[in-house]
């Protein structure tokens, strides 16, 4: 499995909008406006590989010079508890870290808070809707 940062735009990026819309939108109802993709030229923008394949991936948005928004983190169904996920966040940390972030934060769904417990990630607030589902606020200090 190979990691990397993804170019807003490429094949690869496609295979990533598809993956979030598959399993992140799709089951909710919901689906991607071109104003939506189009915002997301300035953010840093993960994938898992196998074969030219995207298994996962996930992006970061700056909220401001020290903290950083993880959005977006999708695993394909049929791999989820297999590590790629695990990959995924340790590659965003320390991509965040390198681009001098402190702070990583998230708006978690609810069903993924004890994955991003076991990464070290901490509830901060209450449960809270977003895309018609509950999420909480999480965060790690870098």
């Amino acid at each position: 499995m190979a990691l990397k940062i993804i170019d807003h735009g490429t094949k690869e990026y496609q295979q990533m909008v598809k993956l979030r819309d598959d399993i992140l939108r799709k089951p909710l109802g919901l689906s991607f406006s071109p104003e939506e993709l189009e915002n997301e030229k300035s953010n840093l923008m993960i994938g898992a590989f196998e074969d030219g394949n995207i298994l996962g991936c996930a992006m970061l948005v700056e909220e401001n010079s020290r903290v950083v928004k993880l959005r977006q983190m999708a695993v394909l169904n049929a791999l989820q508890g297999k590590g790629i996920g695990r990959a995924l966040m340790q590659f965003a940390e320390n991509l965040a870290r390198d681009h001098g972030y402190r702070v990583l934060t998230m708006h978690a769904r609810k069903n993924a808070v004890g994955f991003y417990e076991k990464m070290g990630y901490t509830v901060k607030g209450d449960e809270f809707m977003e895309v018609s589902i509950p999420h909480y606020e999480m965060e790690k200090q870098l």
